[in-house]
């Protein structure tokens, strides 16, 4: 049995998917930093020991939980409403703890009331105690003492709020208000976009201009991408598009045209390295690329301007709940696409333009379903320090892509490679064949998880002679086994272990676009030549 507290040493495990320490005696309260330190868990189970305090909001930040154990402690103090950001979230716990308060509505909603039983202070869908009942059982002298001192408290905060606009509106000209809060979340957390456009409102900062790569009939500043999306506000954030190095924002400027405004969670360099950054990837135009049209630098923000895919990201389209499954053929166009555009970037160079962030969630659709490759370039904007170059940029703090998604030799060597990238997109070509996600396969109708990664779950059936059933069963017995055979191929030569025997994407494009002849997939963009590191034997 293990007592003490949950240790800093998990550090060590960044890699772990599951972490089970249930039925310990283990004390102390939840390290807010758990979720930095083993930032992929899938499965998280801390049942039945003898934790204490608040659940920290940062759990939020353990964006693959699939499940999350809590019951059987003396856990504290209200839900933390980030933890409805956590959208793979399927197995909820939280029974026999002291929490109190309203249940935050968006896991009120997911979770039956047995996830929040035994706890005696807890109101709000589905248990049976309703919120505010406290005031209500007041007599109506206590009631009114009770509304009495609202309304005075309410008075005296509009004055005093009132006072201190007054005082800072004086003394604005020299003043600046720093950012909110120590640190940001690098993944695509939904965020209060108010605290940090504040400081963006201000007159001198709404009259900064955007610059753009193509010349504009109108001049764009910085006020009209605000008033595209309400001042940043959380209603116009986009799954699409949203990321660790940023979240997305969708803007329809007055002339009707859509954008998407990222704005980078963090960027280490300084303006000018900033500006020239821009300048390199804005001259990256390819039809299978999403293009960035241009960026705005306000005081240390730092917004990136795109061309908006009204489709949406392919991790959102292969699970949409209520409309029918992506048929074969545009699966297949979506593949080529996509390995048409990576292949150009690192084939299509004398410097490879590596990724190193690929995933679902970066292949966009636009109207058509054509695939678009997003992020391009950011990887190495938001890592690299003041005055570094080189041909490849380090990953930083064992932080090496999407879980699920990245290469096993990231563990020993963290330098993006060409080869890395082949292999996440060869996690796609499963995705895609599947219909499963790479961090989360679920194997039966009861929704319970294969304990592993996509690739692993392959893997196994392929072991064991069952690879038919990694193929979507919309897709079964509808006259394309012969090249979904050949499609699967090329997604296990873009996984396999070794770098060296692994698919280069030049090999592995052109195999797709074999498998494609006859159907709709579209030759057009071949004109973009592939000069560049065809060999396979190279290890990049």
């Amino acid at each position: 049995m293990t007592h003490g507290s949950l240790p800093s040493s998990l550090q060590y495990c960044r890699a772990a998917t599951t972490l089970d320490l249930s039925q310990n005696a283990i004390e102390g309260s939840i390290p807010p930093a758990l979720c930095d330190w083993v930032p992929f868990l899938v499965n998280l189970d801390l049942s039945s020991n003898k934790l204490t305090g608040p659940l920290p909001a940062e759990l939020a930040n353990c964006r693959f939980l699939n499940s999350l154990k809590l019951a059987g402690n003396q856990l504290s103090g209200q839900i933390p409403a980030s933890l409805a950001r956590l959208d793979r979230l399927k197995s909820l716990d939280l029974s026999g703890n002291r929490l109190s308060g309203q249940i935050p509505p968006q896991l009120g909603a997911n979770f039956s009331k047995d996830a929040f039983s035994g706890n005696s202070g807890l109101c709000g869908h589905p248990v049976s105690s309703r919120c505010g009942r406290g005031l209500r059982s007041l007599g109506g002298a206590g009631l009114g003492i009770v509304i009495a001192a609202g309304v005075f408290g309410a008075a005296a905060s509009l004055l005093l709020a009132y006072f201190f606009w007054r005082y800072t509106e004086k003394g604005k000209g020299g003043h600046r208000r720093q950012r909110r809060g120590g640190s940001e979340s690098g993944g695509a957390a939904v965020e209060d976009g108010s605290w940090w456009a504040e400081r963006l409102r201000a007159a001198h900062n709404r009259l900064a201009p955007v610059s753009l790569f193509q010349k504009p009939i109108v001049k764009v500043k910085l006020a009209d991408l605000m008033a595209a999306t309400q001042d940043f506000s959380t209603s116009h954030i986009v799954v699409a598009g949203s990321s660790r190095a940023g979240t997305a924002y969708r803007a329809v400027l007055r002339d009707g045209s859509a954008l998407t405004v990222k704005r980078l969670h963090s960027c280490p360099l300084s303006e000018k390295a900033f500006r020239a950054e821009m300048g390199r990837i804005g001259q990256l135009r390819h039809p299978n690329i999403v293009p960035l049209l241009g960026f705005c630098v306000v005081e240390d923000e730092r917004l990136l301007v795109y061309k908006h895919m009204e489709s949406g990201a392919l991790s959102s389209v292969m699970k949409k709940p209520g409309e029918a499954p992506l048929d074969w053929a545009t699966r297949l166009r979506i593949a080529v696409g996509a390995a048409r555009g990576l292949a150009w970037l690192l084939h299509g160079f004398q410097v490879p333009q590596i990724h190193q962030n690929l995933s679902a969630s970066a292949v966009l659709l636009d109207e058509d379903y054509e695939a678009r490759i997003t992020d391009v370039g950011l990887t190495r904007l938001v890592r690299m320090a003041p005055g570094e170059g080189g041909d490849t940029s380090p990953f930083l703090n064992g932080d090496f892509g999407e879980f699920g998604y990245v290469a096993p030799e990231y563990a020993s060597n963290p330098v993006g490679t060409m080869k890395g990238d082949a292999y996440a997109f060869g996690v796609i070509l499963f995705e895609l064949v599947s219909g499963q996600e790479a961090a989360a396969v679920v194997t039966d109708v009861t929704g319970e998880g294969f304990k592993g990664t996509l690739v692993d779950w392959v893997n196994q059936l392929k072991a064991s002679g069952r690879i038919s059933d990694v193929v979507d069963k919309q897709l079964r017995g509808k006259g394309h086994d012969k090249e979904i055979d050949e499609f699967l191929k090329v997604a296990f030569a873009c996984t396999q272990p070794r770098p060296k025997e692994r698919y280069s994407m030049y090999r592995a494009y052109h195999s797709l676009k074999s498998i494609g002849q006859g159907r709709d997939v579209s030759e057009q963009f071949d004109e973009f030549p592939l000069a560049y590191n065809k060999e396979d034997s190279d290890t990049m």
